[in-house]
């Protein structure tokens, strides 16, 4: 196996749609979230992420975790993996983009094309379980 890419993902779902976030310069939105720094733990790291993509803190007491997935690296670095431990979570404040992404979307089962092959895995989960429309 090549390198593993570890990363935490807040899932966020409303009225049957996740919420999904393009970064600065890039053309594919991914669920929110990012690789951890140092030893950070999982709650650590998304915490961390959260606040700085979207400017809102989660409430860690609320952290559940929802499932972890792992497929090749989206784009031209084969073999490389990302694993991505999801996460659902209450927050206060008020979501906005922040300097490092330039949009966010609220993404039915329809938009599952326009994300990596990682998040895709969470939503063919999230439409079984009858969470995703």
């Amino acid at each position: 196996m090549g390198q593993l890419i570890d990363t935490v993902a807040w899932v966020l779902i409303q009225d049957g749609r996740i919420l999904c976030a393009r970064p600065r310069g890039k053309g594919i939105f991914y669920i929110p979230g990012g690789k951890r720094e140092g030893a950070e733990t999982d709650l650590q790291t998304l915490v961390r992420e959260i606040e700085e993509e979207l400017t809102v803190a989660l409430l860690p007491e609320t952290v559940v975790h929802v499932g972890t997935y792992e497929a090749p690296l989206h784009g031209p670095y084969s073999g490389a993996v990302v694993r991505m431990s999801c996460y659902t979570a209450e927050f206060d404040g008020t979501i906005a983009a922040s300097s490092e992404i330039e949009e966010v979307a609220w993404f039915d089962y329809r938009d599952r094309g326009r994300v990596p092959p990682v998040d895709q895995l969470l939503f063919d989960d999230l439409v079984a379980a009858g969470r995703l429309r």
